[in-house]
């Protein structure tokens, strides 16, 4: 699709996804085109079923398939398996970085934290469906870095039963921090604090 029509779209299947998680969803990327959604496994959404945003607010209602086989029912925990509640937060994260470059950001996507999560159920291998409902709360352009920030709060449901809450999940695109060259020894293959206080 073209770039005008990956702005343009209000939602996203399993098979759009992967071709952003790949890089190659969008013919006519703008430089600096470099934000990815995680590959499988670790890749949270199946679909994005709306994803909507008017000046500064938004809103995203994603859904992720329940596998039985999935890798973390094999290991967390063995003879009790449970999605671990952190893949849910990864989730919203992942589905805001999705947000700042729908929004026409450009950048590497990067988690920056969140302020409150709390977990009232658990994802268990024979749920059916998790659906993330992400209310958007800030999108800002930062104008000397060109970075983008995004923070909303989320709620995470498993079968239409709310399990999680996640308050002030925030997350942002950064120009130029991509590590494009892996495996190999470069400038970008090692992290640490941000230079400068920015990413």
């Amino acid at each position: 699709m073209t770039y005008q029509e990956f702005t343009g779209r209000g939602r996203f299947d399993l098979e759009h996804l992967l071709a952003f998680a790949h890089g190659n969803l969008v013919e006519d990327a703008p430089a600096g085109f470099d934000a990815r959604l995680p590959a499988p496994p670790f890749l949270m959404a199946d679909r994005i079923l709306s994803i909507d945003g008017d000046g500064r607010r938004g809103r995203i209602v994603a859904e992720q398939d329940i596998r039985p086989d999935a890798w973390y029912f094999q290991c967390h925990f063995r003879n009790d398996p449970v999605q671990p509640g952190c893949l849910c937060v990864d989730a919203i994260w992942q589905l805001l970085g999705f947000f700042c470059v729908w929004r026409g950001g450009l950048g590497s996507g990067r988690a920056l934290g969140c302020g409150e999560i709390d977990f009232s159920g658990q994802i268990r291998p024979y749920n059916r469906v998790v659906r993330y409902e992400i209310d958007v709360k800030r999108f800002s352009r930062l104008r000397e870095s060109e970075s983008c920030i995004v923070i909303g709060d989320g709620v995470v449901f498993v079968d239409d039963e709310p399990v999680a809450r996640v308050a002030g999940a925030r997350t942002g695109l950064f120009r130029d921090i991509a590590y494009q060259d892996y495996p190999h020894r470069s400038a970008r293959s090692t992290g640490g604090t941000a230079q400068g206080g920015t990413l």
